[in-house]
């Protein structure tokens, strides 16, 4: 039985498509390089994801190390070569060095190769740092603020650090802020994870931010989410007894998120309920072969499930 969402305690949000318009960001940072093949000029929104999301998630099998922004730059660079390939033209020699990155193995590699090249002229590293540049859901900010009066909320995302401060700001304030100090990563982190509320003057609905560079691992890799939840099982100070009583830490978390085969599969491997946010202007990762339905509640937008929330504690 699925009981009431206000039995649990802790929400395990994906960002990048539940909170951030990750589809729009992604879309509109390629597009000048669709723009330049015969093969990719007139893609559709869902074939330029398609085309992207295959090159990303080989990527992030074969590097999970790689930090997201140089993995993005890499990405950006093989769909290239891709499209040079379909539009019978020549490919060029690599602006980013592949086998640097192989033959490390992690971010230090990829960082290196990439700093070899001018950042504010390459189209790869451009591409990498656009994270920042992709826009907020309309609902997102305001519905973390309420929400976070009645659970903890933990980020478990495909992001690293470094990228996901401009987002932790936006998603904090609602609005890009003038002074983004506060929501910075701190530079002598004593914890596994980011402890956002801790900095002064942060307004983060965040109790605990989890990075991929944090945990070595992409999404829908198990890995990040036994982290994720571990942590939240053992750091009882910083959620201030909230699994008190509690023996099984699945039974007080949610996972909240919009993909499915990225944060609902999993999450249903591991057996931790979730809810869905069906973003009605999602053309990717809201479809699972054989009509699966591994969620186990389902809002349009996240300004619903705070709705759902608050309904629920009228009626106690």
């Amino acid at each position: 039985m699925a009981g009431k969402l206000t039995d649990r305690k802790v929400l395990i949000f994906d960002v990048y498509g539940t909170l951030m318009d990750w589809e729009s960001g992604i879309y509109n940072a390629l597009q000048p390089l669709l723009s330049k093949f015969e093969a990719s000029n007139t893609w559709s929104q869902k074939e330029a994801l398609q085309a992207f999301g295959s090159v990303e998630t080989d990527l992030q099998s074969q590097y999970p190390e790689m930090v997201y922004s140089d993995l993005l730059a890499k990405v950006h660079e093989v769909l290239e070569q891709r499209l040079k390939a379909l539009s019978s033209q020549d490919i060029q020699a690599s602006t980013l060095d592949a086998k640097t990155s192989a033959s490390e193995g992690t971010s230090e590699g990829a960082s290196t190769s990439a700093a070899a090249v001018d950042p504010t002229i390459d189209p790869h590293v451009i591409f990498g740092n656009s994270i920042k540049h992709w826009p907020i859901f309309q609902d997102s900010a305001e519905a973390l603020k309420r929400l976070s009066r009645h659970f903890k909320l933990v980020v478990l995302s495909n992001v690293d650090r470094q990228s996901f401060q401009h987002t932790h700001a936006v998603l904090s304030e609602g609005t890009y802020p003038s002074d983004v100090t506060p929501y910075l990563y701190p530079s002598n982190n004593p914890h596994k994870f980011w402890h956002p509320q801790a900095t002064a003057g942060s307004k983060s609905p965040f109790t605990a931010i989890a990075t991929a560079q944090d945990t070595g691992c992409y999404k829908p890799a198990l890995g990040g989410f036994r982290a994720v939840l571990d942590y939240i099982q053992t750091q009882t100070d910083l959620f201030d007894g909230t699994l008190e009583g509690s023996t099984d830490v699945k039974s007080k978390v949610l996972v909240v998120a919009q993909s499915l085969p990225h944060d609902h599969v999993p999450a249903r491997e591991l057996g931790v309920p979730s809810v869905w946010i069906d973003r009605q202007s999602a053309v990717t990762c809201n479809e699972l072969p054989g009509d699966q339905k591994p969620w186990t509640w389902r809002f349009e937008t996240l300004g619903q499930m705070a709705d759902a929330v608050e309904k629920e504690l009228l009626s106690k």
